[in-house]
């Protein structure tokens, strides 16, 4: 448990940040610092943020508001992700935290897999470190404000990249593992052509490589 205050310090830094860098790498530093927050490493936590913070881009700008009338039409679109954070900073300001999350993880569970499930592993952790920094009643609001904002970002992020695994299609039975895996539908080929092409998006305007 980090009683130092570096874990709220470094998620109020990390909350200028976006979800996402290239639009469709996650950002690792809030779970991170948090990681190193709970194994007694808080003090670590400002010099490893300094070393990835050229790997952050800024937070997004908003389309239009998430409502409790139209959350379904905004589910899964990436590009609402600041709506859908704002939308949860609001929900987690006007009930407990454990109330939302109970009502939403529900609803979010079924689409875990967007963002390679990092969305999902960012709200454990800020559900960690809420637990561990007083609990995030109405009482510590104060003490834990960060936190709270940290779980809105996890939880807006998972909204935003909500995306349900296809239906399960049963395959039929093989005598050992080599025919069980012959017997999958490979997902795709990737080309030297489509190789070539997500190289030249990662390639910013004269030559020089994104980080």
């Amino acid at each position: 448990m980090d009683t130092t205050g570096i874990h709220d310090e470094a998620l109020a830094r990390l909350h200028c940040s976006g979800p996402e860098r290239l639009g469709r790498l996650s950002n690792h530093a809030p779970m991170a610092v948090e990681a190193l927050a709970a194994r007694g490493r808080a003090a670590a936590v400002h010099h490893w943020l300094d070393l990835y913070a050229r790997k952050l881009e800024d937070f997004p700008a908003g389309h239009a508001r998430v409502t409790h009338a139209n959350w379904p039409q905004a589910l899964g679109d990436p590009r609402r992700a600041a709506d859908w954070i704002a939308y949860f900073r609001e929900l987690l300001a006007q009930r407990p935290w454990r109330d939302v999350l109970a009502e939403w993880w529900p609803r979010l569970l079924p689409g875990m897999y967007g963002g390679s499930t990092h969305p999902v592993i960012r709200v454990g952790h800020a559900v960690r470190g809420l637990l561990a920094g007083g609990g995030g009643d109405a009482e510590t609001v104060d003490a834990t404000a960060p936190r709270l904002v940290e779980l809105a970002h996890g939880l807006g992020y998972w909204a935003a990249r909500h995306h349900p695994a296809p239906a399960v299609l049963p395959l039929p039975e093989a005598a050992d593992a080599v025919r069980a895996l012959h017997a999958v539908p490979p997902i795709g080929v990737r080309t030297e052509a489509s190789r070539s092409a997500s190289r030249a998006s990662r390639t910013c305007p004269g030559g020089r490589r994104r980080r």
